[in-house]
């Protein structure tokens, strides 16, 4: 197999991370497939540089199915997948939680984890083996109030990713996360406006460290969170 049949499939690609991962490995030579919902987006930042692009649902099985086979039709394999999407949002109190706002955590988080490496893993393992990072949260450590719904998705999506390196590690495939802090987004800086930046994780950083784990220098680390920021 070819190095021009590789692919890099990062999801999320047009939230604030995603970007900064698609730049970076970009610039590091991948063959990046730019996947997130919004096609008109995708072609606004990403139509002229060259880079794949596939709208898509990340927690529906079948979005994801079609999406890869569309992608790996000519013979590509998927070398890296970076599983940027997800969500945040403050909820209700525990013992007030909905279960929408469960439902919505948990399909965005933990169930997207599960439809996009079910699409992908199987092209790895015909192709010897490739990465996967996704990005999980500083948060899954512990609770806190308001955030029942997302930290538990998030612990999930942790719990999610070890399981999936104890199945595949011995096949050639590594699988990590990134648990960053708060992630300095022009997003989180216009909500929090007063808040101390200073333990924030910066996009190039988190990117960097998201590079590092699709290296082959990330070939012998499995199962692990990395976290960022204090």
């Amino acid at each position: 197999m070819t190095q021009n049949s590789r692919i890099t499939v990062v999801t999320g690609a047009a939230g604030a991370l995603g970007q900064a991962v698609v730049r970076l490995l970009t610039a590091q030579g991948h063959r990046v497939a730019c996947l997130d919902r919004d096609e008109a987006r995708l072609r606004a930042l990403f139509g002229e540089s060259g880079q794949l692009i596939a709208a898509c649902d990340v927690t529906s099985d079948q979005s994801m199915a079609d999406t890869v086979t569309a992608l790996t039709r000519g013979g590509e394999h998927v070398g890296v997948l970076v599983h940027v999407a997800g969500g945040f949002e403050m909820g209700e109190a525990t013992h007030a939680l909905t279960r929408e706002s469960w439902d919505r955590m948990m399909n965005l988080n933990a169930w997207a984890f599960v439809a996009v490496t079910r699409a992908v893993v199987p092209n790895m393992l015909r192709n010897g083996g490739g990465k996967v990072i996704a990005v999980s949260a500083a948060a899954a450590a512990k609770g806190a109030a308001q955030k029942a719904a997302y930290i538990a998705s998030k612990s999930a999506l942790q719990r999610l990713v070890e399981s999936l390196s104890a199945e595949v590690r011995a096949k050639g495939i590594a699988v990590n996360s990134v648990a960053p802090t708060t992630m300095d987004t022009p997003a989180n800086r216009q909500s929090l406006p007063d808040a101390d930046r200073s333990a924030w994780v910066g996009l190039d950083s988190a990117a960097q460290t998201i590079a590092a784990l699709a290296s082959p220098a990330g070939d012998v680390v499995h199962g692990q969170h990395v976290q960022l920021g204090a």
